[in-house]
């Protein structure tokens, strides 16, 4: 067998065997000791991952890290050691395992993007090709990283710069064994790890949240959050997901429980506990997640959920979705999952934290809708389940021409298709999250059994000076990319926003053109015309008086159920 320096195997040796497993083509190594930053080379100029970092971050060797629903598993190489391989069109064996995607860990370190095409060799004998790009370590965007490190080792000592890791996602046939991947000739791309993702047949989404900012909190220490969540899906089984997306450090979740709410904190009855992995709780590395085990828990559609969880140490900053428009709850000391009473939880908040989904049993799937503050309910009734895909949710339930899909509400308030309002690293104030483009992986790509995705936005882009050429341009990638995982894709105009300080006769008249294209476009799978079911006749420009919240730009309670009235569910 040909050894390439530094111990792995390499491609030589590959295509005389045939595929290997993805260890045995380790051929570099990333990662030293802060004391021995001559022990790995990952760029070729000497530079490495500070292993104390990865410890820092919860990323051990060995250790399991869920991104986007994909478990991998972080290289047990130890410092020094072959972790990764450089992309020569090397075969990695995956034995036959089936899912819904391939999931590649990897960086590259060519100063750009680095990018080439592979192979996936189905156990039928069929195959299918992909493309995959894979950002530089030092200086990809962080808004799609998976984990950003604080240092790089140099020969020269260490520096104050991130580093970063990335989890790419590529669509498979579900409905076929992946024997191996080849990967592509591309030696700038490194590969930390390779998995296939589950599919997620026989869940279907009922909440959802997405992560809008990485904010101060608390700070809580040995504190229980209570956190009310609506349901739009019912099921025979549940099972949680919690996200430490953006996070520099792990969380540890000592205890969670779920229950039907009676009302404010109060639960119908005694909490159930969940479990992960057969344990009471789970440590979630940094922008990683975790799943609990499915339970056996009757959850009704169209009810308020508490979602209970002990964080046993201290949590100064958090992974948040701000706007909420719902009242939550924060006990006193103590693990207060199991508390049935609303004694235990004197403090309310307004926003979630770290739980991003909760997942029924059977059902027939879920349609996301991404989108902005008018999605995510901004000026709707507190606590009502106003906003317009809740209205969506009561419609599906209450017909039987399409399946009674699952509602996920992935709004943003003050998220934008292009920009991003919250960098995507670091503690901020800013929570209008990362562009829809560079959220989408995240936040429709990889949600529980989606079919469509229903995207609603752009105003903010275009109040902030973007065109309609260049939000037309970003509307077309989101409706590709979701096309090529095989969803549907409608898409909705753009309400009138006359009357709010900045909405110009300029941005009147972009929006205008934006409607125009999207109404002409054969992009999509269908328009929703919610311009048409808001605006006033008389004042083109402007909302109906009766739908508008007061501030122009956002729709009341009425409005919104209008925006929901009009949809065409066959469109879903």
């Amino acid at each position: 067998m040909a050894l390439v320096p530094g111990g792995g195997t390499g491609a030589t040796a590959e295509s005389a065997l045939g595929p290997v497993p993805l260890e045995r083509l380790y051929d570099n190594t990333a990662v030293s000791d802060d004391s021995s930053p001559e022990q790995a080379d990952f760029d070729g100029l000497g530079s490495s991952l500070s292993a104390q970092d990865l410890t820092a971050a919860g990323w051990t060797p060995g250790g399991t890290i869920t991104v986007r629903g994909a478990r991998l598993t972080w290289p047990d190489s130890g410092a020094g050691r072959p972790d990764n391989v450089r992309a020569a069109g090397q075969s990695a064996w995956l034995g036959g395992a089936s899912g819904d995607a391939l999931a590649f860990l990897v960086a590259g370190t060519d100063g750009a993007d680095v990018s080439g095409s592979g192979t996936v060799s189905y156990a039928d004998g069929s195959l299918s090709s992909y493309r995959l790009t894979a950002p530089d370590w030092r200086t990809g965007p962080l808004a799609t990283k998976a984990v950003a490190l604080p240092h790089i080792n140099t020969p020269g000592g260490q520096r104050a710069e991130k580093a970063r890791l990335y989890v790419v996602t590529i669509p498979v046939a579900p409905d076929r064994q992946v024997l191996s991947v080849r990967l592509p000739h591309a030696p700038g791309l490194h590969v930390f790890s390779l998995a296939v993702r589950a599919a997620t047949a026989g869940w279907t989404g009922s909440w959802a949240a997405a992560t809008s900012g990485y904010q101060a909190v608390g700070p809580w220490t040995d504190r229980t959050l209570r956190l009310v969540v609506h349901t739009s899906a019912g099921g025979p089984r549940v099972r949680l997901r919690f996200d430490n997306t953006f996070a520099a450090a792990p969380v540890r979740i000592g205890a969670a429980s779920v229950a039907v709410r009676d009302s404010g904190a109060a639960a119908r009855g005694t909490p159930v506990p969940v479990t992960f992995a057969g344990s009471p709780g789970a440590t979630v590395p940094a922008g990683a997640q975790t799943y609990s085990d499915p339970l056996a828990f009757q959850v009704p559609a169209d009810a308020d959920l508490l979602v209970s969880f002990h964080l046993p140490g201290t949590v100064t900053a958090a992974p948040t979705h701000r706007l909420a428009v719902q009242t939550s709850y924060v006990s006193e000391p103590g693990d207060h999952t199991a508390d049935g009473s609303a004694a235990g939880y004197p403090s309310t908040i307004t926003n979630w934290p770290l739980l991003t989904g909760v997942d029924v049993g059977g059902g027939p799937g879920t349609v996301v809708t991404l989108g902005d503050s008018i999605t995510d309910g901004d000026r709707s009734t507190v606590g009502g389940n106003r906003r317009w895909p809740d209205v969506l949710a009561d419609r599906l339930r209450a017909q039987s021409t399409v399946p009674h899909y699952g509602v996920l509400n992935q709004g943003v308030s003050a998220n934008r298709v292009l920009g991003d309002r919250y960098p995507g690293d670091g503690v901020s104030k800013e929570t209008g999250g990362v562009s829809a483009l560079n959220r989408l992986d995240r936040d429709v790509l990889a949600q529980t059994s989606v079919r469509t995705a229903v995207v609603f936005e752009g105003i903010n882009d275009l109040l902030s000076g973007s065109s309609a050429d260049e939000v037309a341009a970003g509307l077309r990638q989101i409706a590709d990319r979701a096309h090529a995982w095989g969803l549907r894709v409608p898409v909705a105009t753009l309400v009138p926003c006359g009357g709010l300080a900045g909405c110009t006769a300029a941005v009147e008249a972009e929006r205008t053109a934006l409607n125009d294209w999207i109404r002409a476009s054969s992009v999509f799978d269908g328009v929703l015309d919610f311009d048409a079911a808001l605006r006033d006749p008389a004042q083109p420009g402007r909302m109906l008086p009766e739908y508008d919240s007061g501030d122009h730009l956002h729709p009341g309670d009425a409005g919104l159920a209008a925006l929901a009235e009009s949809v065409d569910l066959t469109l879903l």
